[in-house]
């Protein structure tokens, strides 16, 4: 008999049966002497829509809410269903024995496999193979000790349970916004609460006073000194007369050193990436938005091989993965890394609890390098910044701390205090990696730097061999002088680190519910909050502005009509505890949807009761040449369009794109506009060329490009979908090849 292997991916299938000797193609399989390899194309079964259940929900009405199923039907994605045939025909040949589950290893991964199996009626025997990279020597090693699939059925139910729940909440809520308030208004469990965090973040900004504070400076033995408050230990006051008064004592006076302090200080490497802090360096040093990210991290897992699984919220690794950190550093041990990897190669590896720890790893470990020889000559751009990342990182844990010398001095003058600072580094260690990299991280990383307010910080600077005792005449003072500054708005790189870490925007005070919701990663997973921020671009509830994200009016009047229970933390929290005791086996799945259930009851009637209005802020003169009705102008992430207000006619048209072309005088990126047939480039310094001149031009610089290079920036700008002329216009652009 045979086993058949469920893969997720076409290129996991092709590396799994490459390695277990299958070399015959099939339809939508390769078969072996005793394996034959499938594989889905991401999910190919999913729940079904409202109508799959009753006709009647194929119409939105509010008084046909809320939609409770009896029984949960599952249907095969038209778009996909050729190859769930395929897959179908495999699990019910004779002579395959047995079901080897091989999608990622993860809830999702899980939930993935078991619908296929729930849909096509399959009973087989199933085990599961579990490895958190798809090289060669991982995929021997994983078959080499398959689990048992029933071990799995926790983590099956669970993921199962939360696609039900978030489909009775999300859907049922959905709705009844939309049919309420005849606009397309969106809502759930984690978008909601994501939205409304950004929302937060805007109230406080707009309401916030910015007041004058004032600080002191002195020389004084060729030391720049700042005035202390004793008490606070503030060195900036509210109140400009206190210094003033103090900066007229100091005249003709000298200062007495007190006291001379020195510490060495140990700065630990910042540690290995889990997927959210990847995405939020990414953001922060490239401007990727997380989707992009996670994108980049799946071709390197799946395509290249060089990186281990992408979807992972740990960042550690496990004792088990010691003996390969050799093997994997060899792997690696190419062009800007061979000034460091040697030395590590010639001695014992060096692991503390900082970055090896069973207990914090999870489901699957860190990000690291496999041991995969890598080519970087294979790779985009794109994906070498990204591995630069993850490899500077794993070789930065192995390496010591940072040290240096800090000294603090203290000194005396007419009753004041005066603090001055210096630092002296004695061994660079880690930020060696970083320092040599293209882009300097090293000081990014300073212990606690970053978040210290900046009046409060001190000047670091170097500082004489100077004594306790020593008196030093003061040869000037000086006012300092700034304003207290609002909160900065969420880039996706901080907007992911809320996501992560919520409790503190968690109106309720239950210690309990905060405590689950930090165990339990917040909103949303690592795997699934890069996708809620994309939707609520896409659903036109937040914009981008430069890197900064601002909520839209429609936004702003969804949180003003949704109920309160949907954009708190809280809801889950809740949801995940119970979510979690399902997957270790503790809790019952029919449970919690029955909980559900009567949740989603509740909260469409609060919808329906609820008395509330929403107005179209954004009509335009133009009419969908489809239904007729007035179009909405909305901004998308990179594009502005004109959207049909109508949800059932769902018509959508790009009028400008920020496009890839830089602009001759300034060399930003400008935006493409269209108005009837003519296509017009526009710079925000006021530049302006046609499309058929700027063609012209760049042909006569000869900076043409392949039909290739075309393809790939068309295909780059699929993020908003694009009307055929538009794309046609695009089409024929001579791109600038200049970097970002």
């Amino acid at each position: 008999m045979k086993s058949l292997v469920l893969a997720e991916k076409p290129s996991v299938a092709r590396d799994i049966a490459r390695v277990l000797n299958c070399r015959r193609n099939i339809s939508g399989a390769i078969e072996g002497d005793s394996y034959i390899v499938t594989w889905a194309l991401g999910h190919l079964v999913t729940l079904a829509d409202p109508e799959g259940y009753d006709k009647k929900y194929k119409e939105w009405n509010l008084s046909a809410l809320p939609m409770i199923p009896k029984k949960w039907e599952l249907v095969v994605i038209r778009q996909t269903a050729k190859q769930y045939s395929n897959v179908k025909a495999q699990l019910f040949r004779k002579d395959v024995g047995q079901i080897i589950i091989a999608t990622d290893a993860g809830r999702e991964g899980e939930l993935v496999a078991r619908w296929i199996l729930d849909k096509a009626g399959c009973r087989k025997p199933i085990r599961r193979l579990w490895i958190s990279s798809v090289t060669d020597k991982a995929i021997r090693e994983g078959f080499a000790c398959l689990k048992d699939g029933q071990k799995y059925n926790g983590l099956y139910h669970a993921a199962k349970s939360r696609a039900e729940a978030d489909w009775l909440v999300g859907i049922n809520a959905t709705r009844a916004l939309t049919c309420k308030y005849n606009a397309q208004l969106s809502c759930g469990r984690v978008q909601t609460p994501t939205l409304a965090i950004i929302a937060a973040r805007e109230a406080e900004i707009r309401s916030f006073s910015p007041e004058d504070y004032y600080g002191l400076t002195c020389l004084a033995g060729g030391i720049k000194w700042s005035w202390q408050h004793k008490k606070s230990g503030s060195l900036s006051t509210f109140r400009k007369d206190t210094v003033e008064n103090i900066r007229g004592a100091l005249k003709g006076k000298n200062l007495t050193v007190t006291e001379v302090t020195r510490s060495e200080k140990h700065v630990p490497s910042p540690g290995l990436y889990d997927l959210t802090e990847l995405q939020r360096d990414a953001n922060r040093r490239f401007g990727f938005s997380a989707k992009e990210t996670l994108n980049i991290m799946q071709r390197l897992y799946e395509n290249h091989k060089v990186l281990t699984y992408p979807r992972t919220d740990s960042r550690y690794i496990g004792s088990d993965i010691v003996p390969t950190i050799k093997e994997r550093l060899k792997s690696c041990n190419i062009g800007p890394y061979r000034q460091f990897i040697p030395d590590l190669l010639k001695s014992a590896i060096k692991t503390n609890k900082s970055f090896v720890d069973d207990k914090k790893v999870s489901d699957h470990h860190a990000i690291i390098p496999t041991e995969e020889y890598v080519q970087l000559e294979h790779m985009t751009n794109e994906e070498r910044k990204i591995y630069d990342l993850v490899i500077r990182r794993f070789i930065s844990v192995l390496l010591p701390p940072s040290e240096y010398e800090q000294t603090t001095l203290k000194a005396a003058a007419e009753g004041e205090l005066f603090t001055a600072k210096g630092k002296v580094v004695k061994k660079t260690g880690w930020k060696a990696v970083y320092e040599a990299g293209t882009g300097n991280l090293a000081d990014d990383y300073e212990d606690g730097c970053e978040d210290t307010p900046e009046d409060n910080r001190g000047e670091i600077q170097t500082l004489p061999d100077i004594k306790k005792g020593a008196s030093l005449p003061i040869s000037r003072a000086d006012i300092t002088s700034g304003k207290t500054k609002p909160p900065v708005r969420f880039t996706e790189a901080t907007l992911l680190s809320a996501m992560e870490n919520p409790v503190k925007y968690m109106q309720s005070k239950d210690k309990a519910a905060k405590k689950i919701l930090g165990e339990t990663g917040g909103l949303g997973t690592v795997a699934t909050r890069a996708d809620i921020i994309e939707k609520l671009f896409h659903s036109f509830l937040i914009e981008k502005k430069g890197n900064e994200l601002f909520v839209t009016s429609k936004g702003t009047q969804l949180l003003k009509l949704v109920p309160e229970d949907l954009k708190k933390p809280e809801l889950t929290a809740a949801w995940e505890a119970k979510l979690s005791r399902i997957a270790e086996g503790s809790g019952k799945d029919t449970e919690f949807i029955q909980e559900i259930t009567h949740y989603t009851q509740e909260l469409i009637e609060e919808i329906k009761s609820a008395d509330g209005t929403f107005r179209h802020d954004n009509l335009t003169n133009s009419k969908c040449p489809r239904c007729g009705k007035r179009l909405l102008a909305v901004n998308g992430k990179n594009s502005r369009l004109l959207v049909c207000q109508d949800r059932e006619c769902g018509y959508r048209e790009t009028i400008a794109r920020t496009s890839n072309a830089r602009c001759p005088n300034c060399h930003k990126k400008m935006e493409l506009i269209k108005k009837g047939e003519e296509e017009t480039f526009v710079c925000a310094c006021g530049y302006k060329e046609k499309l058929s001149a700027f063609k012209a031009r760049r042909e006569k610089e000869g900076a043409g490009v392949t039909k290739k290079d075309v393809q790939k920036y068309l295909k780059k700008q699929k993020d908003e979908p694009v009307n055929n002329a538009f794309a046609a216009a695009l089409s024929g652009i001579k791109l600038d090849g200049g970097q970002d």
